[in-house]
């Protein structure tokens, strides 16, 4: 079975920049340690060696990572989404029933999830939980740090913003 990715397109762009950067730039750098290491002689006590083949190791599984993410992604312009009821690209204004505290928060894509800037992967136990939900509605839902109960305020698209500039 496929594994669909929804992202925007911010986040397809970030994943597309950061394959380029890993491997225009430092791919080629772990490349040239890893040469530079090898003409230290003996590798069982070649410790640069032993770091830039570790660092090599660890930045081709991010490719590979990269190369499944965007090959399952669909870019989703929430902006063309209804959203009655929650769902991807939803900015949802919630209250905690047992503090009064009002929250919001935007559901995105995993490669752009930011909770502390209020931007929630579609793939958390939140989000999950509010999907199709709409405003007036009370859910429960069950978090990693236990249960809790929400009232759903308001449900409405806004432009998502990223980024701190």
């Amino acid at each position: 079975m496929e594994k669909i990715e929804p992202m925007t397109l911010f986040g397809y762009e970030k994943l597309q920049a950061e394959v380029k950067d890993l491997k225009e730039i430092k791919r080629p750098e772990i490349v040239k340690a890893i040469e530079e290491a090898l003409e230290h002689g003996d590798l069982k006590e070649n410790a640069e060696y032993h770091a830039a083949k570790e660092a090599q190791k660890n930045i081709d599984n991010r490719l590979a990572e990269l190369a499944e993410l965007l090959g399952n992604s669909r870019i989703v312009d929430p902006s063309e989404l209804e959203h009655a009821k929650v769902s991807f690209g939803s900015t949802v204004v919630m209250t905690d029933m047992e503090t009064d505290e009002e929250l919001t928060y935007t559901i995105v894509g995993g490669c752009e999830s930011n909770p502390d800037m209020g931007l929630i992967s579609f793939g958390s136990p939140l989000a999950k939980q509010l999907l199709g939900r709409a405003e007036g509605d009370e859910v429960k839902v069950k978090l990693p740090s236990g249960v809790k109960e929400y009232e759903i305020e308001e449900v409405k698209y806004q432009e998502i913003v990223f980024e701190c500039h």
